[in-house]
């Protein structure tokens, strides 16, 4: 992870990692949110857990490849979430699923 200010780091392919940044009204509230849903994805071990820092690896279901999945909360409305394959040249679109899938649920909950 990089400083607060920068952000997350920056994905260095786009066949294997997904990095969005949105804009919440909440961002404190949508940050709580988004790492129940994350903690709750099948397969996901928590590494690390802060007041703007969310950190953990998500498995595969046949062969166990970890991704990284991140989020951080930058300021008071904006975060970050990034989901990145640690080996491969392509993920065959597992974290953009991932990250849709997050999405979806936090807008399922502000329904």
């Amino acid at each position: 992870m990089s400083s607060l200010k920068s952000g997350l780091n920056a994905c260095l392919s786009p066949l294997n990692c997904v990095l969005v940044q949105k804009e919440f009204k909440d961002a404190d509230k949508t940050f709580n949110q988004l790492k129940k849903i994350a903690e709750k994805l099948s397969r996901t071990t928590v590494l690390e857990n802060t007041n703007n820092y969310w950190k953990g690896v998500c498995r595969s279901l046949i062969f166990r490849f970890p991704d990284d999945l991140e989020i951080l909360k930058i300021n008071k409305s904006i975060i970050q979430i990034k989901s990145a394959s640690r080996f491969g040249a392509s993920d065959l679109g597992v974290n953009q699923r991932r990250i849709n899938y997050l999405l979806m649920e936090l807008e399922k909950i502000k329904c």
